[in-house]
């Protein structure tokens, strides 16, 4: 393997990571939320007990939403297939820039690498959507910035 496939499949597995933590916090607040109505019992006070179940029903509605979301980011990422490389800018791809370095892939943040420091972005993202389709040399305009991709793989 080479080095670019190195530095690639370590950002594809930070994002794999960063993902699935994503995943268990997820799905851990969804237990504790069912774990609690199934333990709340009536109380005397009729209308806080419900009041609480309420707050309890929404609480997991949103962690139901969260959970199909990462769900979804979790999907995209299982389309990447790291040895694969391009000359233009495709999901999956690492991009070099005069400004910042890239990994098309999932908003997973900041992330380092033993040689250099990458942003994970979704292709969804501004971005991404600027990068997407370019290739080495073109120049992209994003918030009053201009820069140049250096190289892209």
């Amino acid at each position: 393997m080479t080095k670019t496939n190195n530095i690639k499949q370590d950002l594809y597995s930070q994002c794999l990571t960063f993902v699935d933590n994503r995943l268990q916090t997820i799905q851990n607040t969804i237990s504790e939320i069912q774990e609690s109505l199934t333990s709340e019992t009536k109380s005397s006070a009729g209308d806080k007990h419900e009041t609480g179940r309420a707050m309890l029903h929404i609480e997991r509605e949103k962690a139901g939403q969260q959970l199909a979301e990462i769900q979804k980011i979790n999907q995209a990422l299982t389309k990447i297939n790291v040895s694969e490389t391009s000359e233009i800018v495709v999901l999956g791809s690492i991009v070099f820039t005069t400004q910042a370095n890239y990994f098309v892939a999932v908003s997973a943040g900041e992330i380092t690498t033993s040689s250099d420091k990458f942003y994970a972005i979704s292709a969804i993202t501004p971005i991404a959507q600027l990068l997407l389709g370019k290739k080495s040399g073109d120049d992209i305009q994003f918030r009053d910035q201009v820069f140049k991709i250096i190289k892209v793989i």
